[in-house]
């Protein structure tokens, strides 16, 4: 799996500026340059610490809500981290978890095959040979790390100087598990799937050799194998008439016709594929020489090597040196509330005064008088006196010794204080406040204490039973003696903590409904009345019992007891159309009964009934029941 398409332009450009809708980082990334936009996502030229390029693909949102997505989406990348072949662009970093999905990988400076072609023409049929090998080379480590590619195509093979790249393998298998892919999202490109993946059947590694096979094709005439036109047009060629090869250079003939065979098992192995290209070498054995693309597409090469480098942020502004007496400039900071900026402290060593503003705290000096050691900044508070005091350790019969002292006040003895009396003055001041704002303290804590303690009272938490003691309510941990579970009794539902029961795949058909409090939960005949959970025949599904609701669950949110607990944002009924696979919904009965439904499928198009596969825990008496 990769992900970076950097093709030119109309303008010839390769590196396009940031929109104003590019991140500027990703992930401490910081983004040089846009390479390229699909159906998946951006990608972005990015540097490692060390200065290597790379390419970060930045997933679309709308698949990044998608949880089922999300899960394959990690296992693809955990997959793609062990694919560590020549011809493949390595995975270095990712976050398949984040707000925004995305993965990094290194940078290859050159042009995709089908650029390369849309630019220069058909390629040469040495260039060819060196390319198809270099890709079924590619094929076998990828095939070994368990992924097939799925999406094989001219724009997913880069051609650098010592050889191709294969990228975004596995990416499409990902993307088959949303519900966008049924929307007007195609993931996938029609010209280079294989009859297979065309009809909804399994996919192997022998669908990559099919689309290997065009991509040899389409490399040595310059047009698909399969021609254009329409998406269904096309994929009706590709499963039921022959490719047209009438362009095709005859020493590749035997190679992309058997790549071509409609049936999987006809069809040879990558490695058999390795031999026929060197079987079709005129020297047998195949090397790689330093020019092995023609010049104009090695022009391409160059023109990419020289990526640009990340903005870099501008340096501080310098600061001169400030004269003795001149009072420091306050250093600007975005998230300082608005008002007077607090002084800076002087320098380490200096006895510079610094201007005390912060005028009416009641802290610290007057406004307009000096700053000395011994004295806390203006607007810090008290405690600042004795936070900012310095320490002193004095040997006997020696001079003080260094100690613990704040940055930007100097140690004892390293300045004379010219007004000694007024920082005595200061001191205590201080001194006085904390003592007055000790006391206050303390009479505001008793006074909100004793609030509390009244409206805990009236909540019926704690209070005084008359016996000395205290009566337990509805904050007990657990059920108060005699309370009946799911009964309006002591004991609060969010007190208990009930067991989970799970019921996994239940094909629920369209008018039929569930009883979460029965034994064992299965479907029963009737949309309408005092069900619990029905699936009603007009594509919803509804909480039908008299007290009931349901929360539909935001996509990639973890469902659980708390998380249904202390949801509300309640609905009668769920439209299937708004599911999808992965998907949760809370459900709560007027009976006081608690479950979450995973939906785990849908029943498809030529099924004889309409039905949802589901995955449900319940957890009994979890919620009160309505009170009459």
């Amino acid at each position: 799996m990769s992900g970076q398409q950097s093709g030119r332009d109309g303008a010839g450009q390769v590196f396009h500026p940031l929109a104003a809708d590019d991140p500027t980082t990703v992930a401490g990334y910081r983004i040089a340059a846009r390479l390229g936009a699909g159906g998946m996502g951006k990608v972005y030229l990015s540097y490692t610490p060390g200065g290597r390029a790379v390419a970060i693909k930045v997933i679309r949102p709308e698949f990044g809500e998608d949880a089922e997505f999300r899960r394959r989406f990690a296992q693809e990348v955990r997959s793609a981290q062990r694919v560590q072949g020549l011809y493949t662009a390595p995975v270095i970093d990712a976050d398949p978890d984040g707000t925004r999905p995305w993965l990094a990988t290194a940078y290859v400076p050159g042009p995709s095959l089908a650029d390369a072609v849309v630019a220069h023409g058909a390629l040469p049929v040495e260039t060819v040979l060196l390319l198809v090998a270099g890709v079924a080379e590619a094929l076998h480590v990828i095939h070994g790390a368990g992924i097939v590619h799925r999406d094989l195509k001219p724009s997913n093979v880069l051609l650098a100087a010592d050889g191709p790249r294969v990228i975004d393998f596995g990416i499409a298998h990902a993307a088959d598990a949303t519900s966008l892919t049924g929307s007007g999202v195609t993931i996938g490109t029609p010209s280079f799937m294989a009859p297979e993946q065309a009809a909804g059947r399994r996919v192997t590694p022998a669908t990559d050799v099919f689309a290997l096979g065009q991509v040899a094709a389409y490399a040595a005439m310059g047009v698909p194998a399969f021609g254009e036109g329409t998406s269904h047009g096309v994929l009706y060629r590709i499963v039921h008439e022959q490719p047209d090869l009438s362009g095709l250079p005859e020493r590749l003939t035997e190679l992309v016709t058997r790549c071509l065979a409609k049936d999987p098992e006809d069809r040879p192995s990558v490695r058999e594929v390795i031999r026929l290209c060197q079987a079709a070498n005129e020297a047998t054995v195949l090397r790689r020489p330093e020019d092995w693309l023609p010049a104009p597409v090695s022009a391409d090469i160059t023109a990419r090597v020289a990526a640009p480098a990340p903005a870099q942020a501008p340096p501080p502004p310098s600061v001169p040196p400030t004269a003795p007496g001149t009072p420091l400039a306050p250093a600007y900071s975005p998230t300082a509330p608005a008002g007077p900026a607090a002084p800076l402290a002087p320098p380490a060593g200096q006895g510079v005064p610094v201007t005390a503003g912060a005028p009416g705290t009641g802290f610290g000096p007057p406004t307009g008088a000096p700053v000395h050691p011994g004295t806390p900044p203006p607007g810090t508070g008290p405690s600042a006196a004795f936070a900012y005091a310095p320490t002193q350790h004095r040997p006997p019969g020696g001079p003080p010794s260094p100690g613990p002292y704040p940055p930007g006040f100097p140690p004892p003895g390293a300045v004379t204080p010219p007004v000694a009396g007024q920082a005595r003055r200061g001191l205590l001041v201080a001194l006085v406040a904390a003592l007055a704002f000790g006391v206050a303290g303390g009479v505001t804590a008793y006074v909100l204490l004793k609030d509390q303690g009244q409206r805990t009272g009236a909540d019926g938490a704690a209070q005084p039973d008359g016996r000395g003691g205290a009566s337990r309510g509805g904050s007990s941990t657990g059920p108060a003696t005699g309370a009946t579970p799911g009964s309006t009794g002591s004991a609060t539902p969010a007190a208990v903590t009930p067991k989970a029961v799970e019921f996994k795949d239940i094909d629920l058909p369209a008018g039929y409904h569930l009883n979460l409090g029965d034994e064992v939960v299965r479907p029963e005949d009737g949309e309408d009345g005092g069900y619990e959970l029905s699936y009603d025949t007009g594509d919803y599904l509804d909480a039908e019992g008299t007290g009931g609701h349901l929360v539909l669950l935001d996509p990639g949110q973890k469902g659980s007891l708390a998380t249904c607990r202390a949801e509300t944002r309640f609905a009668q009924d769920v439209y299937v159309k708004s599911l999808s696979q992965g998907r949760q919904i809370c459900v709560t009965t007027g009976s006081g009964h608690m479950g979450l439904v995973t939906i785990r499928g849908f029943s498809s198009k030529d099924s004889p009934s309409k039905y949802l596969t589901l995955d449900l825990t319940v957890w009994r008496n979890a919620a009160a029941a309505p009170t009459s």
